[in-house]
Order: structure tokens, then C-alpha cells, then sequence
């Protein structure tokens, strides 16, 4: 009797339009995609909570001055966090070896 955790699965997992990629190389081109996501979403956010600064400050509204500080507070934590990740990832793929883990090369 085969206890089911003993069976091979094989590096790759099916979809509905057939063979798939390997699940490394479905984290490579997700977490690729969301590093040059973040740096735009920082990017509008950044400005975006500046001008809400700007603005706030020019008439003495202390809440839009709060909102804008908060932006792009949010927009520099979220960044941080999406290029930690980036890179934490990189580490493990040295650890294990593989080393094409944000790279596939499709």
C-alpha cells in the first residue's frame, strides 16, 4: 500500500490548457511582474501624496496633510516589502541551488 505523501508528483503541475510550467517558474514571473508593478504603484503614489501634501499645506488643511503623509508612507512600506521579498527569494534559490528562481528563462 502506497501512503499517498510517497508518490512523485514530478516537477510540474497540470492546468486546464495542458502542461504547465514548473511552480519555480511560476513564482519567477509573479513575483518579476509585481517588483515593476510596485515600482510604478510607488511611483504615482508618491505623487500623489505630495501634491495632497502641497495642497493640504497650502490651505491649512491639516487632514490633507495627514493623507498625503500617510500615502506615501504606505506607498515606501509596500515597495520595501515587495523588494525584500525580491531578494529573499533570490537568498533561497541560493540556499537550494536553484539559482534561476526570478529568471526562468522561458
Amino acid at each position: 500500500m502506497k501512503i499517498i505523501a510517497q508518490v512523485d508528483i514530478g516537477p510540474t503541475f497540470n492546468s486546464v490548457w495542458g502542461q504547465g510550467k514548473g511552480f519555480a517558474d511560476l513564482v519567477s514571473v509573479i513575483l518579476s511582474n509585481a517588483v515593476a508593478i510596485a515600482g510604478v504603484m510607488l511611483l504615482i503614489l508618491l505623487i500623489f501624496g505630495g501634491i495632497s501634501m502641497m495642497v493640504g499645506a497650502g490651505s491649512g488643511n491639516k487632514d490633507d496633510i495627514a493623507k498625503g503623509r500617510k500615502a506615501a508612507t504606505a506607498a515606501i512600506l509596500g515597495f520595501f516589502i515587495i523588494f525584500t521579498s525580491y531578494w529573499l527569494i533570490k537568498i533561497v534559490g541560493l540556499i537550494t541551488g536553484y539559482t534561476n528562481i526570478i529568471n526562468p528563462g522561458f
